[in-house]
């Protein structure tokens, strides 16, 4: 997420007053922070720093961090109650898909060599608890977003899944303040021909031009 603060404030309609300072990332990972667009408690939209991924408890291990969940299991009761609730926006300029191994080729997926930022389908949720085994509870707002079937692009890469990806006022608008019905009728592929391949080397960041 390489926007600077002030063009992701204002592309997601954020009072400055609302947008904690953010400084741009070329990579981010699970259990990293990252900026994070949703309702605040007045309603009003604020821009905050939340951790990647929902804490799973297993017993006997570590928590496992959960980062993305699929359009084809909104009833799990893991997900459901946030989806419904708790939608949010995940600012991007990019995203990656490993192919191969020692070394991986990272292939890195934008709108463009100019990265313009768009977002992904988020959602959140406060969590109260240990991160890692045997570890002491700690408070933490996380997020996930949504996934679907791949376009043909990144299909090429990744056979399975891609993120929703959402883009203009409009979509962003409905997917933050409407209803889960309307919600739903933004989870699609996005297009193929308006994405691009901007990198792919082992490089695990995106160096941009």
């Amino acid at each position: 997420m390489t926007s600077n603060h002030e063009a992701i404030a204002r592309l997601f309609k954020v009072s400055h007053n609302r947008a904690s300072s953010i400084v741009p990332q070329p990579a981010i990972f699970p259990g990293g922070n990252a900026p994070v667009v949703r309702r605040a408690q007045d309603g009003d939209r604020e821009l905050a720093m939340l951790s990647w991924g929902f804490v799973l408890n297993m017993k006997g291990k570590a928590p496992k961090r959960v980062t993305n969940f699929r359009d084809d299991k909104l009833t799990s009761l893991f997900w459901s109650a946030s989806f419904r609730e708790r939608r949010c926006l995940v600012p991007v300029t990019s995203f990656s898909e490993p192919t191969g191994k020692k070394p991986a080729i990272w292939h890195w997926f934008a709108l463009g060599q100019e990265r313009p930022p768009f977002a992904f389908a988020g959602i959140w949720r406060s969590y109260n608890g240990p991160i890692r085994k045997d570890g002491e509870p700690v408070e933490v707002d996380t997020y996930a977003f949504m996934t679907t079937k791949p376009n043909e692009l990144v299909a090429t890469i990744h056979p399975s899944r891609m993120p929703v990806m959402l883009i203009g006022e409009e979509a962003l608008d409905q997917w933050l303040e409407g209803s889960t019905d309307d919600a739903l009728e933004l989870v699609q592929s996005f297009p193929a021909d308006q994405m691009a391949i901007v990198q792919a080397d082992t490089e695990k960041k995106d160096l941009g031009d």
